[in-house]
């Protein structure tokens, strides 16, 4: 007898759905998400069959009750909500939803589909830490970019001296200045020689003159506030210019350790082969790919995961082409960054680019196309764990020689 669960998974309770080969609904709980509800969730399942004949159906790959149920023996089969969305109306023509309804739609979807999907291969746990360290500092860098915007509208309401002082409201040396200098009032008596003495004291390595930084700041529009709302401002900037200070540096020593972890994993190599990735950007490509060469059956799939391939939507004689907008939107930025790097350096690269843009494309539609050529690339030595080697890249020699012989440029994309 074949058994197929279902978890619809939540913050604080899950239901769980079990159902027999022919459709038969075998168990039907919810567990609390604690180390007891999750044992006799385990219990429960172990009563029915061993672990390796139960898959369990979810819509979530990945969270601390995907690693529980991969550790009790589990095959664990991920389906994306838009397809559970899709078979929704299947079960419940009224559209009604329940937790345990979406527990036997996942059941039931993958005893009838099962065959088309495949289950998760849980990534090594040198992969699993670089992701964390990558994806952590990628959404310090997001905060931080808020924190900026933050700022900047700040002291364009009371005081945008600071800004027009420096080129990067978010530099050390401006946070610092904010910290130091936080109202027009505080910097009302300063001088060229103390701006002088502030700028060495805080190693800073900009060529211009204190001169001219204080022209800058003195020129600047002054607001009129009050007293109260000046102090006020003045102090919320200076927290501000604190907190981005201290992210900052927690953004420095993650890019450091994410630097050194990438060049030590056997992978790294591989990625930091391809033109202009650089091992930030390597093990932000590294740590979405994974190093479960399975999981993915082409390049074909790749580029769709990697949204760099268009949808297609066709009936009769109506055809259209549409932006992907479900994908790995992590891998997206990291593929299309580099893409949009490798133009500089490869001149294939940037044959690609330039003839998107001559057709009209805009620039992101431009990059998303180079991926696109880059991801066969990048596939072939994902899998063949090869390093690139442009001697060896066909498209790009061919497109050398037809430069060097003045030929037509060849087809590449």
């Amino acid at each position: 007898m074949k058994y197929f669960a279902g978890l619809d998974w939540g913050g604080t309770n899950h239901a769980v759905c079990v159902v027999d080969q022919t459709g038969r609904v075998v168990l039907r709980t919810e567990v609390r998400h604690n180390a007891p509800g999750l044992e006799s969730l385990r219990q429960q399942l172990k009563r029915i069959a061993p672990a390796t004949a139960i898959p369990i159906a979810i819509e979530r790959p990945s969270g601390l009750i995907v690693d529980a149920l991969l550790d009790y023996g589990h095959p664990i089969i991920s389906i994306h909500p838009n397809a559970v969305k899709a078979f929704r109306p299947r079960y419940s023509a009224a559209g009604g939803k329940h937790d345990l309804g979406d527990a036997y739609l996942l059941a039931d979807l993958l005893r009838t589909d099962g065959h088309r999907l495949r289950p998760l291969a849980p990534a090594s746990d040198a992969i699993k830490s670089l992701r964390a360290l990558v994806r952590t500092r990628d959404d310090l860098v997001t905060q931080r970019v808020a924190l900026t915007n933050q700022l900047r509208a700040l002291l364009d309401s009371f005081w945008p001296g600071p800004a027009a002082m420096f080129h990067q409201i978010e530099s050390a040396i401006a946070l610092a200045f904010l910290q130091r200098y936080s109202t027009p009032s505080s910097a009302a008596r300063l001088g060229e020689k103390r701006l002088s003495s502030f700028l060495k004291e805080r190693g800073y390595s900009g060529r211009c003159p204190a001169a001219e930084l204080l022209t800058r700041l003195r020129i600047a529009p002054i607001g009129k506030p009050g007293k109260l709302e000046e102090h006020a401002k003045g102090e919320l900037a200076c927290a501000l210019a604190r907190i981005m200070g201290t992210l900052q540096e927690e953004i420095a020593q993650l890019t450091s350790r994410i630097e050194d972890e990438v060049m030590r994993h056997e992978d790294g190599a591989l990625i930091m082969s391809l033109p202009r990735t650089g091992r930030l950007n390597a093990a932000q490509i590294l740590t979405e790919l994974g190093d479960v060469r399975e999981r993915l059956v082409d390049a074909e799939q790749l580029a769709a995961e990697a949204g760099v391939a268009p949808v297609t939507r066709q009936s009769g004689k109506s055809r259209t082409v549409l932006f992907r907008w479900a994908c790995n939107h992590r891998l997206r930025r990291a593929v299309t960054k580099w893409a949009d790097n490798s133009r500089h350096t490869s001149p294939w690269a940037a044959h690609i680019y330039a003839t998107a843009r001559g057709r009209g494309c805009r620039h992101p539609h431009a990059v998303r196309i180079l991926a696109r050529a880059w991801i066969r690339v990048l596939w072939k030595v994902w899998i063949t764990r090869m390093p690139y080697d442009s001697d060896k890249h066909s498209c790009a020699k061919c497109f050398l020689r037809s430069e060097k012989s003045g030929d037509a440029l060849l087809k590449t994309s």
